[in-house]
């Protein structure tokens, strides 16, 4: 790679660096499912009934680290980055000149991957992965050279243990080589060797999984019963639209391309991957995000396409165009696009947001402000209130935090000044109480709607009971949910514990 090439592309890194430090208001704090992923990192494991393990891994990294906010955040920016080094890497090995490349990087650059990164979660390394595996496989099949698709094993085993939704690439890859005349690729031995490779690297976690009654599959009947019956396919392929505006003539040049040009003739068979995987995103009724992964590979191709048939004079008034149009979109979405803004300044423009379709929720249903940002907000409140009724009882090794959800929980152990370990009947929590610990008094963390009945049911089971204080952070998810504490327990608490535990696991 040439010095202008690696000062351009080392731009494009800086600048994905600096961007984030634009895209989160201080109002906001991290979100749920944060929360869960950085208390894995106190329960190493090769599984968890949530995720696979890798996340947990890097959050004990980050643990090491100070688990500061700043390196919780900065994981997913790196991912972020890493797409587009790999994007522009694509594009180098399919012959794209500079021009390719800076599209290629700026079209990857300014689009969803920008909010996506926004988040500690599993999907920032998924689409790296995704998108490092098809690079892998283009160089296997542009070389001949059997240690590239060792590589593509590698990665792809990497992206598994991190999360299953990459086994979507395989599902879509495997029967489009299937066929096209690329199915002579199955003739191979080292192809059969790569995927034993992958194979042993992720048995830990399926063995961990057949060990423990395969709880992703407990895992999946939930989010189909809870949020995935909630979407709509035809909204999933609408956003798939949204997510990469600025991008889509790049994308469906790779399409054509790939479909009509001599020069892609042997990579004919990623157009079918293409739709293979699309359509069993759509049959299945997955979440729209699951897919963003797809999309940087075919801006690389794309990419390279429209490099090759542009060099004219009407090229040389569409090339800028084609750059400039990802940037300008961003430009325009960045006040709604992104948690930058108040939930104030969210309600003053409502009606935009509600256009954009993001004010609709996992049920289906129409809220005052994105899901995502209301999953940001009341949990400092939340654990400083708690951390306050954990001290009115001054008697730690006897008192139980027990939570209504993973996030409440998670959220307690992260800000704690005190060092709560608050657990939950949700999630991955199940597994994670101290039962050899006597509990003599419970800190009770209720939902909102629940909190009529809580004193009435709980209240004969101790000496003392009191609502000690609730969430009031407005256009929080978690808006009045309620600390309770009672005191001197007339009951075995632990035994109660074991009796609701075990009917959790045995389903699992």
């Amino acid at each position: 790679m040439g010095k202008t090439n690696i000062i351009i592309l080392s731009g494009f890194v800086l600048l994905k660096f600096l961007l984030h430090y634009f895209l989160i208001a201080p109002e906001y704090d991290l979100q749920r499912d944060e929360f869960l992923h950085l208390d894995q990192a106190n329960h190493l494991a090769f599984g968890f009934a949530s995720v696979p393990p890798l996340i947990s891994w890097i959050s004990w990294i980050i643990k090491l680290l100070g688990n500061s906010i700043f390196w919780i955040k900065f994981f997913p920016v790196l991912f972020g980055a890493l797409t587009i080094v790999v994007t522009w890497a694509t594009i180098s090995e399919l012959k794209g000149n500079l021009y390719a490349r800076i599209l290629g990087a700026t079209c990857v650059l300014f689009s969803v991957l920008l909010r996506l990164n926004t988040l500690y979660q599993p999907n920032s390394f998924d689409v790296l992965c995704w998108t490092a595996t098809f690079f892998f496989l283009i160089k296997y099949i542009n070389t001949d050279h059997s240690k590239w698709i060792y590589g593509t094993a590698i990665v792809f085993a990497l992206g598994f243990l991190n999360k299953y939704n990459i086994i979507f690439l395989a599902l879509g890859v495997a029967p489009a080589l299937m066929i096209t005349k690329s199915r002579g690729l199955f003739l191979r031995k080292e192809i059969y060797l790569a995927i034993a490779l992958a194979l042993l690297i992720v048995s830990p976690n399926l063995i961990w999984q057949y060990q423990n009654g395969f709880p992703v599959f407990h895992h999946l009947n939930e989010l189909a019963d809870s949020q995935l019956v909630h979407v709509s396919r035809t909204l999933f392929l609408k956003n798939q639209l949204l997510f990469f505006t600025g991008s889509i003539v790049v994308v469906i040049s790779a399409l054509y391309g790939l479909l009509f040009s001599e020069y892609f003739k042997k990579f004919r068979f990623l157009f079918w991957a293409f739709l293979f995987i699309l359509s069993l995103f759509t049959y299945l009724k997955a979440k729209d995000y699951y897919a963003i992964g797809l999309y940087p590979a075919y801006i690389a191709i794309g990419s390279v396409y429209l490099c090759r048939i542009t060099d004219c004079t009407f090229g040389k008034i569409i090339k800028p165009i084609l750059v400039m149009v990802p940037v300008l979109l961003f430009i325009l979405s960045f006040n709604v696009a992104f948690p930058n803004k108040t939930p104030a300044y969210i309600i003053s423009r409502q009606d935009t947001y509600k256009a954009l379709g993001l004010l609709r929720w996992e049920d289906g249903k129409d809220h005052e402000i994105p899901q995502d940002y209301a999953d940001m907000l009341g949990w400092k409140e939340l654990a400083a209130k708690t951390d306050k009724a954990y001290l009115f009882l001054n008697d730690p090794e006897r008192t139980l935090v027990l939570c209504d959800n993973y996030g409440q929980a998670g959220a307690i152990n992260f800000y704690s000044e005190h060092g709560i370990k608050a657990v939950s009947f949700t999630a991955d929590y199940i597994n994670w109480f101290d039962l050899e610990k006597e509990y003599t008094h419970l800190i009770r963390v209720k939902n909102a709607w629940e909190r009529a009945q809580e004193l009435m049911e709980t209240s004969p089971y101790f000496e003392h009971s009191v609502i000690s204080d609730s969430v009031t952070t407005k256009y929080a998810r978690e808006f009045g949910t309620t600390i309770f504490i009672f005191q001197g327990s007339k009951v075995d608490i632990n035994k109660r514990i074991e009796e609701e535990l075990n009917p959790i696991k045995d389903r699992r």
